[in-house]
């Protein structure tokens, strides 16, 4: 069974159980505690916190993901960067009786896997809630037939779902094995979960499940890896048949590297740009390891468009724009890459040892901060490529050093890429709020100044500042500047009212409301206007009226990767 009739078949099954089919969401979220999309249940969020939903109570869907978490672990047999999540969920419906049965129905009876193949996990308890252990899901298990013997009881780590981002939903879990390998994860939703880590009961119980089309493709085909499935071999067959892992590592990189250009990231040192920086090298540097030709990356990235453009048709779409920007960075580093391996053999391998004895053990040497910094700034090297390439090499790295040296010249870890992501609001208070209205004027301010072609590229807005992310090719001149700066403050001192409206978005696009990433959105939308000179499709909060506001000033504008400009603004 191809993967494309097993996403078909999981959603027509949900669907003729009641559940309303939604599309993906964005791999972009709408929370700001989190880089990326990486579970089914995250543009559902606010319905597991009592937020009316516009589907009804039961959904299905087959979500986009982005995992940065699990990096260090592609070539393994079942870790990926991008994958799709399918998953059933319920806002206060049915809950973990029928959430079971309709998880046993699907495996056991509609795709037929051998149920004697399977091992059921299920939360022991810990202390960390009230229940000792989750009997209830253990009795549902053996109502339909299983052995104890294959019921498996675990910890928190292992059966307990935390919230995505840094607070919300969670609860135990029961997961679904088969052959040694996790396919489905049913998730209770039964606490809140705040910043403090304290657990408190929700009023209203949710179900999240999530199970890896890859996996269960791999179970369904009786591969013993994801690799081997119909999801990868096509684009395996464009790599040469050499190292597996390295060959594993390129075709699931540049997978999530298409669908992240696709969503309008580029390639640049902070925060989302890294990320898709880092995954575009690491599969650079692999290539060059398989002596791959220059531009070997360009038939991959039509094999994957070729392979998911039907079922997601922005691949399409945004084909030549993605061909460029990995061509262009393909370039850009390949021209650095070979200068910066010899550099690093040059500090590293040829280094004399201070006692001067011959045949010194690798173990003995190390790459410095100094070093490692000079091969990031000069050579593009993320910090990740060095640590493979030490560790490869037995070589010691000067993580501290290295650190230091990034403090120094302000610029950004690896660390702090995966803190959060570039759009979205730190907090709702009062003055974050005021930013985000701002953020809405100024957007507005740079479409009539500068063109109608601008759009918001990313956002971050704290209550200390505004930094806003929009595309357009070169730096703003001061007189540009300043008519934006003064059309800001002129929205401002008219005392304009700011409305919200909610509707469907056929409706808002017919009224000419601006909206960012489209696949996020649901059956209904809210609208934000600000007199007749701002309409975006917003999930809010924002002022009254515009005079709230204070004084806007831009304090910089400045490159944020490629065709990407970012001012820096505040409120006085």
């Amino acid at each position: 069974m191809k993967s494309g009739e097993l996403r078909e078949r999981f959603l027509k099954f949900f669907e003729e159980k009641g559940h309303k089919i939604v599309p993906s969401s964005s791999i972009l979220p709408t929370d700001p505690s989190v880089l990326f999309t990486t579970a089914g249940m995250q543009q559902f969020k606010p319905y597991y916190l009592g937020e009316k939903s516009p589907y009804g109570k039961n959904v299905a869907s087959c979500q986009k993901c982005f995992r940065t978490s699990d990096i260090e672990e592609v070539g393994d047999d079942s870790h990926l960067t991008f994958l799709e999540m399918l998953g059933n969920f319920s806002f206060g419906g049915y809950f973990k009786k029928e959430a079971i049965k309709m998880a046993y129905e699907f495996i056991f009876k509609e795709l037929k896997l051998p149920v004697e193949d399977a091992v059921f996990t299920v939360f022991e308890g810990n202390g960390l809630v009230p229940e000792d252990e989750d009997k209830e899901s253990i009795e549902i298990w053996k109502g339909l037939g299983i052995l104890e013997n294959q019921i498996k009881k675990c910890g928190k780590e292992d059966n307990f779902w935390g919230p995505t981002g840094e607070e919300g939903p969670c609860g135990p879990t029961t997961e679904i094995h088969i052959r040694g390998v996790e396919v489905w994860n049913l998730v209770f939703n039964e606490y809140y979960q705040d910043k403090d880590k304290k657990l408190t009961p929700l009023e209203q119980k949710g179900v999240d499940t999530g199970m890896g089309l890859e996996r269960l493709a791999m179970a369904v085909q009786e591969k013993k890896n994801v690799f081997e499935t119909d999801l990868f071999e096509p684009i395996l067959e464009e790599i040469p048949d050499s190292d597996e892992k390295s060959r594993r590592i390129i075709a699931d990189h540049i997978k999530g590297a298409v669908f992240l250009i696709s969503e309008g990231i580029l390639p640049s040192n902070v925060e989302r740009g890294y990320v898709l920086r880092r995954v575009l090298r690491r599969a650079m540097r692999y290539g060059k390891l398989l002596n791959l030709s220059e531009n070997f990356l360009i038939p991959i990235v039509k094999k994957v468009i070729e392979f998911y453009g039907d079922v997601y048709p922005e691949l399409k779409s945004k084909e030549n724009e993605i061909l460029t920007v990995i061509q262009k960075e393909e370039e850009k580093f390949g021209k650095t890459l070979g200068e910066g391996l010899k550099q690093f053999n040059d500090f590293v391998l040829r280094r004399k040892p201070k006692n001067g004895k011959v045949g010194v053990a690798f173990d003995q040497l190390i790459l410095y901060g100094r070093e490692a910094f000079y091969l990031y700034q000069t050579f593009g090297f993320p910090k990740e490529i060095m640590q493979e390439l030490c560790q490869e090499k037995n070589i010691k790295f000067d993580e501290n050093g290295f650190e230091e040296e990034m403090k120094k010249h302000q610029e950004i870890s690896r660390a702090g890429a995966e803190k959060k992501f570039v759009g979205g609001l730190a907090d709702h208070s009062e003055k974050t709020i005021k930013y985000h209205t701002a953020a809405h004027l100024m957007l507005a301010a740079l479409r009539e100044v500068l063109g109608l072609e601008i759009y918001q590229k990313g956002s971050n807005i704290t209550a200390e500042r505004l930094r806003f992310d929009f595309n357009y090719p070169q730096k703003l001149n001061e007189e540009q500047t300043s008519k934006i700066e003064d059309l800001v403050n002129e929205k401002i001192k008219e005392d304009l009212e700011v409305v919200c409206e909610e509707m469907t978005l056929k409706e808002a696009k017919g009224k000419g409301a601006m909206g960012v990433f489209e696949e996020k959105y649901g059956d209904k939308v809210k609208v934000y206007s600000i007199g007749d000179f701002s309409k975006e499709i917003c999930g809010g909060p924002h002022v009254k009226r515009t005079s709230e506001l204070g004084r806007f000033k831009i304090q910089k504008e400045e490159s944020s990767g490629a065709g990407v400009r970012r001012i820096r603004a505040m409120l006085e």
